[in-house]
């Protein structure tokens, strides 16, 4: 985007956070400009996207003062500055939490969640919470307080979920960077879907203390991004670690397959993403097609997700029923009839299929595969059938990111190209604690692969 926005006085919300640094270093800009410009932006394009849910208007301005005299004074830290969206599943200190939930839209939390703690102490500026699916439960971002977020490349579809409202409001140039949490492809199914950079780190790696309880087995925050660069700066706070930005200098054995354990792919999708596997030998790998089968996750996953909704929130059936989703209800009903000797099969269950995808590591360095089986679809019609073959209506159009979050691996999404003008996402999966190589591995794809990701940003970019 670096190159692009010098050619089209792209908004600064559309500039990677290096160049946004750099400008605020050189006093081009002040943090208090740019976030003037993002809360104007957002009071124009919001109401068309629904990517936030709330926003944080006071406190946006004050920590923008604050990083504005750190850049005077020489001692900002990585992220003073640097508007960022945050999903509304965390805590920010005396503000509200809704978990997307009618229950909770009036939940003022006293402390930050250990997300929120980490960002604030890098100097970030907090810009709004974003929508979200009630307390986390749907690939889509559908609740009762509104519509679901919508897609900056088409307003008419999806921007999927559950971290739909975050990828909206970086696709759209309402933020520089968002904050997601991915506990079966939230933050991978929307970034794929508006054309980001998605990354759901290794499970554990990337702690939240305090913040909304959901899919405790599975879930991890992480960051949804223009490019790699801008998401590896994040996951380096919210893990407190510092990854480094370096060429790989063995030969990888990467492994690629169109359609994991057979599931249904849109064929045109397909062909992107086999048309962009083409171009990673250029980059020196061992590129080789393989069948991966990806089947057992599902026994692990739904009586896990469904015992954590059950003990965290069974008191809403009885108490605030008429206030819940239609798909919350049914998830807590059914988590209802779950057995004791159901839950401590599918806790080994996911012990056993961790085991299996940790040995596919044995043999290869990364999985390449599709991050979804087809491309963001209109709001409120998920695919029934997808090339001519039924699929069910809960994990059919993404089928191949939840199993991931079974096993605890690192995922990202990285866009590859596009189908009907729709962004199509490469999902790359890594060993555990492979993060720093992963980014590596998806800057080299990113940059061998050029996709133009512009025509979005000159949608959303006019004067405020």
């Amino acid at each position: 985007m670096d190159s692009a926005d010098k050619k089209t006085c792209l908004s600064p919300l559309f500039w990677s956070l290096e160049r946004l640094r750099a400008a605020y270093r050189e006093r081009e800009l002040s943090p208090v400009e740019v976030i003037e410009e993002a809360l104007a932006r957002i009071s124009v394009i919001n109401p068309k996207l629904n990517a936030y849910i709330g926003r944080l208007d006071e406190l946006a301005r004050s920590q923008a003062l604050v990083a504005e005299k750190a850049w005077e004074k020489g001692t900002a830290k990585l992220l003073t500055g640097i508007p960022i969206s945050i999903k509304d599943t965390f805590h920010i200190k005396d503000q509200l939490a809704s978990y997307g939930s009618l229950v909770y839209q009036n939940n003022l939390v006293s402390r930050d969640s250990g997300v929120v703690r980490r960002l604030r102490d890098a100097g970030a500026v907090f810009i709004g919470r974003t929508n979200t699916s009630e307390f986390a439960q749907s690939a889509t971002t559908e609740n009762r307080f509104f519509d679901d977020a919508h897609n900056p490349w088409d307003p008419v579809n999806t921007a999927g979920g559950s971290s739909g409202g975050a990828a909206a409001s970086v696709s759209a140039g309402l933020c520089s960077i968002a904050i997601g949490a991915d506990g079966g492809g939230s933050i991978r199914i929307p970034a794929s879907f508006t054309g980001l950079f998605g990354v759901k780190p290794t499970f554990g790696l990337c702690k939240d203390e305090g913040g909304l309880v959901a899919m405790e087995q599975f879930i991890s925050p992480g960051p949804i991004a223009r490019c790699v660069a801008d998401a590896r700066d994040i996951c380096g706070v919210l893990a407190d670690k510092r990854y480094i930005r370096g060429r790989i200098k063995k030969t990888l054995r990467l492994a690629f397959s169109a359609r994991p354990s057979n599931c249904p792919h849109d064929s045109k999708l397909v062909e992107v993403f086999e048309s962009a596997v083409a171009k990673l030998s250029n980059l020196g790998h061992q590129v080789v097609g393989q069948d991966i089968l990806l089947d057992g996750w599902q026994d692990a996953f739904g009586p896990l997700v469904l015992n954590t909704e059950w003990r965290e929130r069974s008191h809403l059936l009885e108490k605030h029923s008429n206030q819940l989703t239609a798909y919350e209800r049914r998830s807590l009903e059914a988590a209802r009839k779950l057995t004791h000797s159901q839950i401590k099969s599918a806790f080994l269950a996911q012990k056993n299929y961790s085991v299996k995808i940790q040995k596919l590591f044995g043999k290869l360095d990364f999985l390449l595969m599709p991050t979804t089986a087809v491309t963001a679809f209109d709001v409120g019609h998920r695919p029934k059938m997808i090339d001519g073959e039924s699929v069910r209506w809960l994990w059919g159009g993404f089928p191949c990111t939840a199993p991931f979050n079974v096993s605890g691996n690192p995922a990202v999404t990285i866009p590859c190209g596009f189908v009907n003008s729709m962004p199509v996402g490469m999902q790359i999966i890594g060993p555990k604690y492979s993060e720093e190589m992963l980014m590596n591995l998806s800057q080299d794809i990113e940059e061998i692969l050029e996709i133009d990701l512009l025509d979005v940003a000159k949608r959303w970019s006019f004067d405020i």
